[in-house]
């Protein structure tokens, strides 16, 4: 059974209910109290790495950061980018490690490339979602193209297929990994060229425009634009890694 779009729940009570095995997806647990309960092998994938966590009354809010950047130090370099050559070690960073994620997926037969774990996005998808980072943040609101977004590119999904469709985005399309990959090569180049030529000042210009029709008109600056995209690729390849070394376990 599935519930989806509801707030049937908000504030509900649930005492003595099996919900073992239950999944969360896109959720708003805000507030939300596990008391006295079963939780083995609970596991929390946080939206925001600032949101507070408790377990037994102990904050692991800081903890768990550490740890993520123990593990991932490319999270503490891009909090210290500010200026447009931090923004080209930064991407230089990204590409390099990006590389090395790919070729570690190729090493996987092509349909575990397409295969989702837990049903999270397949490798395949998680490149067509950074192609169409690439093309809004950088596509529409740096170099203000009027239709940006390749066909292939995956939004994410609380952007509706009607609105996908207006993007010219095929959100069902089924397309061969070597389709993606040449496709995502291409976004990257165009990154890599923006990021070649940004100044200092130009980090601080603003750019506004529509990105999707569901989320309106948005003002922000060339340097948060790109940090999105930086963003993006450092917290999709954490899930990329984690989802590759389930399927090499095979």
């Amino acid at each position: 059974m599935e519930h989806t779009h509801t707030d049937a729940f908000r504030g509900a009570r649930f005492h003595v209910v099996d919900l073992s095995g239950a999944t969360f997806r896109e959720c708003d647990l805000s507030g939300v109290r596990i008391v006295g309960s079963l939780v083995t092998d609970l596991r929390v994938s946080r939206h925001a790495d600032d949101a507070r966590v408790l377990v037994d009354d102990v904050d692991v809010t800081a903890y768990v950061s550490a740890e993520l950047d123990r593990r991932y130090p490319e999270r503490v370099q891009v909090r210290a980018v500010r200026t447009a050559d931090d923004h080209r070690a930064m991407w230089d960073t990204v590409e390099r490690l990006w590389s090395e994620t790919i070729a570690r997926a190729e090493r996987l037969p092509e349909p575990l490339r397409h295969e989702r774990v837990d049903d999270e996005w397949s490798f395949v998808e998680t490149l067509r979602h950074l192609t169409f980072a690439i093309d809004l943040w950088v596509g529409r609101m740096i170099l203000d193209e009027p239709a940006p977004c390749h066909r292939l590119g995956l939004p994410p999904t609380d952007i509706t297929g009607q609105d996908a469709a207006d993007l010219g985005v095929e959100v069902s399309a089924r397309p061969s990994y070597a389709e993606v990959l040449a496709v995502y090569d291409g976004r990257r180049a165009t990154m890599r060229r923006v990021v070649a030529g940004v100044t200092d000042a130009q980090l601080e210009e603003i750019r506004t425009a529509a990105l999707t029709a569901a989320w309106g008109v948005e003002s922000h600056s060339v340097d948060d634009c790109l940090r999105v995209v930086l963003d993006e690729h450092i917290a999709h390849r954490r899930y990329a890694l984690r989802d590759l070394a389930l399927l090499e376990a095979r």
